[in-house]
């Protein structure tokens, strides 16, 4: 049995009871037919950076996904980079910013495979990849049949998509990405970034400063992968921002006065999670026992010295989301999939 814990950024996982890597879109197509066929129970893992394996590991079949390849065509003042699912994601923002396309330079730095990008509607920093994705190549395991899906029928909204909403339908086999051919970021649509370049918010800078500033940024919070950190060992932001209706923004509003907060276009409200975990008693570092809040970020939690098990990671974030849902009455949801295991409890 293969142990499932290497091929996660936390470092967790039990063993799966089979495993198998796919290196062409054919053989994952393959793969994942066979064992549907079959009625195995299967898990496509990409870079395991968004992912919490429970320490009983996984009863089925584990396809690693290791495809490679990135074609590119022009389309008028576009690039369309088509990407297989198995590519890392990093490498793809650092030849964007190279070749002088524009769209994805905001996201420099975040771990992981272009698979699972459009699942989770990967963003950071004022972009997401719904802004850019023009369609998903995808396997669809009900129709059996491999289809396209164009950007605008995914479903994206705040860290989600129609993917993730069913992720035992489909299996992304490659993604297209819509970027403008520009030496220039987009307009910078987070004040953080922005200050950090000394510029305005809605300013445009060289793709290059704007990728240095965001790595620049990630790594004083321990969000790019350093074998030497220990702040790394952790599954990125392990809570989404609360997105609230106006009532609840209202009542927050009265437990909470001045809070940190975004109006977003429907009306809902987004709250920060750090601010809310932070307030709530957890400071950066705080510990349970071989886990702890990242000392650099409070929304990571880690595994700083590769000791813990699943379970000991699941009760402090349970700490966490009770002791903010006790102060503020916010419940904060769990931002990495679950893999035999679940937060609620």
């Amino acid at each position: 049995m293969e142990m499932l814990a290497p091929y996660t950024t936390l470092r967790l996982g039990g063993p799966a009871r089979e495993f198998a890597e796919a290196t062409t879109s054919e053989q994952l197509v393959s793969l994942v037919a066979d064992a549907d066929r079959k009625a195995v129970p299967t898990l496509i893992l990409g870079g395991g950076s968004n992912l919490v394996v429970s320490d009983e590991g996984f009863d089925g079949l584990v396809i690693k996904v290791a495809t490679r390849g990135v074609t590119v065509s022009r389309d008028g003042g576009q690039m369309l980079v088509t990407v297989e699912a198995g590519e890392d994601w990093d490498p793809l923002v650092a030849r964007a910013v190279a070749e002088g396309w524009s769209g994805i330079e905001c996201m420099s730095g975040i771990p992981g495979l272009v698979g699972s990008t459009p699942i989770q509607n990967v963003g950071a920093y004022g972009q997401e990849v719904s802004q850019t994705i023009w369609c998903v190549r995808a396997y669809d395991r009900r129709t059996r049949q491999v289809i396209d899906v164009e950007g605008r029928q995914c479903g994206f909204s705040y860290r989600d998509s129609a993917f993730k909403r069913d992720l035992s339908r489909h299996v992304v086999l490659g993604v297209t990405y819509a970027l403008d051919v520009s030496e220039l970021s987009r307009p910078l649509a987070y004040a953080e970034l922005a200050g950090r370049l000394g510029v305005a918010a809605g300013d445009r800078v060289p793709l290059a400063e704007a990728r240095a500033a965001v790595l620049g940024l990630r790594r004083s919070k321990g969000m790019v992968l350093d074998p030497d950190d220990p702040d790394t060992r952790s599954a990125g932001s392990f809570f989404t921002n609360a997105v609230l209706t106006p009532a609840q923004a209202d009542e927050l509003a009265v437990r909470a006065p001045g809070h940190p907060r975004w109006d977003m276009p429907d009306g809902s409200v987004k709250v920060p999670a750090a601010w809310l975990i932070e307030h709530a008693g957890f400071p950066k570092g705080y510990e349970r026992g071989p886990v702890r809040i990242s000392t650099k970020h409070t929304l990571a939690l880690t595994n700083p010295a590769g000791e813990a098990t699943t379970a000991d990671l699941l009760a402090l974030a349970r700490e966490v989301r009770d002791g903010v849902r006790e102060k503020f009455g916010v419940t904060l949801v769990n931002e990495p999939v679950m893999v035999g295991c679940a937060l609620a409890e």
